[in-house]
């Protein structure tokens, strides 16, 4: 079997998206394609009922592709190329993000029919593995100046955006609320909380607070809508990375293995996204007498992606069996920024790397985790 590869598993995304429905049934959830733009996800969450958070033309063109209707894409992007915002007019995508004076007049002039969505930056930092902070989001004393540049170039602000916050992002959003209603604007309607979210214990802890703060805040507005943009919460802990030994070292007790993937590829997320990463021999084809390994004495090892780059290190001191050459290594929680964010260097194609297919009922999933 050629190899890396990655299985994404289907009923990990239902299971996922029940859970969504559960915990925050006001919010309806946008997809952060950027996360992971495998269309067989993309295209599970649309059946499911996920609409999409697109940062560029190409992520709106692949949502699109898929018959999605652009009525369920947020363009949440605050500085765009103006041939993107003009292609999103023509597409029909008519909502996006903005947070200067700048990105006002590019939209007065390439999308004038388009609603904004104000995107602030939170009070204080969210917490989230990756902060947007520094990058996007207006200070709460400039909010009045954008607001009247919008109104100024006749466009409608029809809501507040953040990157996911406390409830003192929900808070600073209702104040920018009242702000557009003072200044003499069309009433918000939208609140989007962003994103940020992981799965498990501490998405059940945000959920509490979120709903908690949506009350506080906006319990008596009639007719809001409340969005979010995940995109870790789906994509994690759906894809499971299958990659080969190609090559050993014997080093005393220290055990050095090379794999045909690594930090240039699908593995990029231990540097660009500060994941700590896990793996298992699955199968170990030198020895089908003893085929998972599981029960060997382990040695520490290292394992090195397949380039020449010695920053391509995956792993450190890892206890792991005696392994050869064409055994198999399994990563788990390998779908967020990873291969979204590969590259070609050393001519080791991330996007010739095939993704299959799977669907785990409840009971396998639960077993799973024991």
């Amino acid at each position: 079997m050629d190899s890396p590869f990655s299985v994404l598993d289907l009923g990990v995304i239902m299971g996922l998206m029940d859970k969504w429905a559960t915990k925050l049934p006001t919010v309806q959830p946008f997809y952060a394609v950027k996360c992971n733009p495998n269309l067989s996800l993309i295209g599970a969450l649309a059946a499911l009922g996920s609409s999409f958070d697109c940062a560029s033309r190409a992520e709106i063109d692949s949502v699109l592709s898929l018959g999605v209707s652009p009525d369920r894409i947020i363009f949440a992007n605050p500085c765009k190329p103006e041939s993107h915002i003009r292609y999103a007019a023509t597409v029909g995508v008519n909502v996006t993000t903005f947070d200067s004076k700048d990105e006002v007049e590019k939209i007065r002039k390439c999308h004038p029919t388009c609603e904004l969505l104000l995107r602030i930056k939170p009070p204080q930092d969210s917490g989230a593995r990756s902060s947007l902070g520094l990058k996007y989001g207006a200070l709460l004393e400039e909010v009045p100046e954008l607001l009247q540049a919008a109104q100024a170039a006749g466009l409608r602000v029809t809501g507040v955006s953040f990157h996911i916050g406390s409830g003192g992002a929900i808070s600073a959003a209702k104040s920018v609320f009242d702000e557009a209603s003072r200044l003499g604007l069309p009433r918000m309607s939208v609140l989007d909380i962003g994103g940020g979210f992981t799965c498990g214990a501490l998405f059940d802890a945000a959920a509490l607070k979120i709903n908690a703060a949506i009350e506080a805040s906006f319990g008596s507005e009639e007719g809001l809508v409340v969005i979010g943009e995940p995109g870790r919460y789906f994509a994690e802990t759906a894809f499971t990375l299958a990659t080969k030994v190609i090559g050993k070292r014997v080093r005393g007790e220290m055990r050095e293995y090379w794999i045909d993937d690594g930090i240039y590829g699908t593995l990029n997320n231990i540097v660009f996204d500060y994941a700590t990463v896990t793996c298992t021999p699955l199968a170990c084809a030198s020895r089908p007498e003893n085929p998972r390994c599981r029960d060997s004495k382990t040695y520490p090892s290292t394992v090195f992606g397949p380039t020449c780059d010695s920053i391509d290190t995956v792993l450190r001191d890892y206890q792991l069996p005696e392994l050869q050459v064409n055994d198999w290594l399994v990563f788990p929680n390998m779908g967020a920024y990873t291969t979204s964010s590969g590259t070609n260097f050393n001519g080791f194609s991330s996007s010739a790397k095939s993704t299959f297919l799977a669907y785990s009922s409840p009971i396998a999933r639960e077993h799973a985790m024991f």
